[in-house]
């Protein structure tokens, strides 16, 4: 220490006549101007890097920069940081080998995060759930918890409050917020997923008095017109009823009325100011969070068939070729005369099943489905269709075990009423752009700004000839679009992925890319939608003649983007710990099955198995025993195995499970032999 204390002295001309105490020393140190000085010439001097903390199960990590360098984190300094936390560090040369020690911390990768509670020896700690940090980080209860109440395992909301490149920090240190679920709970899936996105883990109380509103409106009486409802078997919130007619110039006069949560809802009150926190309906497998308080979402708006409902309805007319026509808006009373199922209307079309609707309901089926026919016929050759997803089905029991997984193909009823409700959506639109200019509007652009110009390089690079303007302009993106898909080439669709932009909530119109509309504003799904709720509103305020309100802000729309992608997120990640749970005996059995190559990285590739939807990772060691042998490119989406490729993005393989990670919730797999 003295010889340190010397060194220093001499370099900041610091004369030493007596030896100070050491803390006295340090102190002075610590304030003397020189000092500071020389230590800022030493990091000016010293080669430095930026990036983010990327951790392995072995110990040491690697720091990710944001131009494409990686750099080799020793054990040692990983214990001073956490992956995912975005540092500077010094970059150190010892011969041929580069390795970098982090010091200042930007931006820590945890924040607020799930853990599981570890209980030893009377010291309290969390681990957190994530597949890159296993590190045990002490922690502190929360002042308002019962520390009693959680015991070793329980799974809880924990806060980072110290890190150890920060100021004054010397180590790890959390603090307990909440506890989420015991150990042994069997909704530990739903609970703590929904607890990691911070979303509500409860349906809202709202009081059980809900009075239809006197709100200025004349409803037309349609009652005595029948009107029915399509929907899955489970359906308890059905938003949306048809009624369908041929015309006799030829074509169809569809009504869709749609349930008006907002007849019961004053904006401003608690339950609309709970739903606009919400924003949307968290639909899980096995269990739903409504956005409206129950009694309203499932009884009181619910178009059952029956009972007397207010409705918000538009009347379209549909030309023989599937154009649009005229249409009107109004405020309608309507009965349901027949609740419908999905998978029983699609056998009755298709001439199977036992199953028959009335007379009055099967001549409206019948002219539901031409209708949709020549819709579908008309945005193939005018706007875009994409091809025909699977849904996968979760059949549970009552404790939340995975009894099945179903594939459940997009039948004809499916598509009837998808192509009712665009058609509807696209009148909203158009109406709310017209009569305000302004409302709740899906704006979809096919490529994110900032990759518009690396899209267009990498086409050219595949000798597809197109300009640039028709990545950003819809009428030329539209044959764009065409040409790719005549090609039907399943790598070149995952490659142009990477550049492809996101479905975002605007206050003025848009084009959305997706659909091939100039705009699109839906309105069907207020039960379920709080932005449906706007439009509700905002239509109504036009038939009533009001002077439309200010637009919406941009934190609603935003608010309203950010929550929609939690809400996915949040089925995600409920539906690969059950994937997991079901298929831990398959992978127990190495199990075969066939598989789509989603993504490619560096250190493997990632497939979706597509008999159940399921996704797992094929880690480059697994598919070959010499793993130099390996050559991943992850730009370009390609891996060879000993100079011969095997495997590019698109491509359709099989796999064996070999692994079930419930604690990561995540499949591990190997080339199928």
């Amino acid at each position: 220490m003295l010889v340190q204390c010397r060194c220093l002295a001499a370099a900041t001309g610091i004369r030493i006549v007596t030896l100070l105490p050491h803390h006295s020393f340090v102190i002075m140190l610590q304030n003397n101007p020189l000092l500071a000085q020389l230590k800022q010439q030493i990091r000016e001097t010293t080669p430095r890097a930026e990036g983010v903390i990327k951790a392995t199960d072995k110990g040491f990590g690697f720091l990710e920069t944001d131009d494409g360098q990686s750099y080799f984190v020793p054990p040692p300094a990983m214990k001073q940081v956490l992956h995912g936390d975005r540092v500077q560090a010094t970059i150190h040369e010892n011969g041929d080998k580069t390795s970098v020690e982090p010091d200042t911390l930007l931006e820590a990768g945890l924040s607020r995060f799930i853990a599981r509670v570890q209980k030893r020896d009377g010291r309290l700690a969390v681990v957190p759930d994530h597949p890159s940090i296993n590190n045990s980080l002490k922690a502190r209860i929360k002042n308002s918890l019962d520390e009693a109440s959680i015991d070793d395992r329980d799974w809880v909301v924990a806060r980072l409050v110290r890190h150890p490149l920060k100021p004054e920090d010397r180590a790890f240190f959390t603090q307990i917020d909440e506890l989420v679920a015991k150990a042994d709970d069997p909704a530990v899936p739903w609970r703590v997923t929904l607890a990691r996105h911070a979303l509500e883990q409860e349906c809202p109380e709202a009081g059980s008095d809900w009075p239809l509103r006197d709100e200025g409106l004349v409803r037309e009486d349609l009652t005595a017109e029948p009107f029915f409802t399509i929907d899955s078997e489970s359906t308890r919130d059905m938003d949306d009823a048809l009624r369908i007619e041929p015309r006799e110039a030829g074509g169809w006069r569809l009504t869709v009325a749609i349930a008006d949560a907002t007849a019961y809802i004053e904006e401003g009150h608690a339950a609309d100011l709970e739903a606009r926190t919400r924003a949307f309906t968290v639909y899980l497998p096995g269990q739903n969070v409504t956005m409206l308080p129950e009694q309203l979402a499932d009884d009181l708006c619910s178009l059952r068939e029956g009972e007397l409902r207010p409705v918000l309805a538009c009347c379209l007319d549909i030309e023989a070729d599937g154009s649009l026509g005229e249409y009107r808006f109004f405020a309608a009373n309507v009965r349901s005369q027949a609740r419908l199922a999905y998978d029983r209307v699609s056998d009755w079309l298709e001439g199977q099943g036992e199953w028959a609707p009335t007379e009055v309901i099967a001549g409206q089926l019948r002219a539901l489905q031409a209708m949709s026919e020549a819709r579908a016929a008309w945005r193939a050759e005018h706007t875009l269709v994409f091809k025909d997803r699977p849904d996968y089905v979760f059949e549970l029991d009552a404790a939340g075990n995975v009894l099945d997984i179903r594939t459940e193909e997009r039948r004809s009823a499916n598509r009837m009423i998808e192509e009712a409700m665009i058609a509807a959506n696209a009148c909203g639109a158009d109406y709310l752009a017209t009569h305000i200019g302004h409302g709740i509007f899906n704006v979809h652009r096919a490529f994110d700004a900032e990759k518009v110009q690396a899209a267009h390089e990498f086409l050219s690079a595949q000798q597809i000839d197109v300009e640039l303007e028709a990545l950003s302009e819809l009428s030329r993106y539209k044959e764009f679009k065409r040409v790719l898909e005549a090609q039907d080439d399943a790598w070149l669709d995952a490659r142009l992925r990477r550049f492809q932009g996101f479905t975002s909530m605007s206050a003025r119109p848009g084009p959305h890319f997706g659909l091939g509309l100039a705009a699109y504003a839906t309105w069907t799904s207020p039960i379920r939608k709080y932005g449906d709720m706007v439009n509700h509103r905002l239509i109504k305020g036009v038939l009533k003649g009001k002077q439309p309100p200010a637009e919406a802000t941009q934190a609603l729309t935003e608010q309203l983007t950010e929550r929609r992608r939690l809400n996915r997120l949040a089925e995600r990640d409920v539906k690969d710990w059950l994937y997991v749970r079901y298929l831990t005996p398959a992978a127990k059995n190495q199990e075969e099955f066939a598989a789509e190559v989603l993504g490619i990285s560096r250190g493997g590739m990632r497939v979706r198995l597509t008999a159940n939807g399921a996704t797992a990772f094929v880690p480059a060691p697994l598919m070959h025993s010499d793993r130099d042998k390996v050559v991943i490119d992850d730009k370009e989406g390609r891996i060879q195995i000993e100079g011969v490729e095997r495997y590019k993005l698109g491509d359709l393989t099989r796999v064996a499970l070999v692994e079930a990670r419930e604690e990561t919730r995540s499949l591990v797999a190997r080339p199928a032999t």
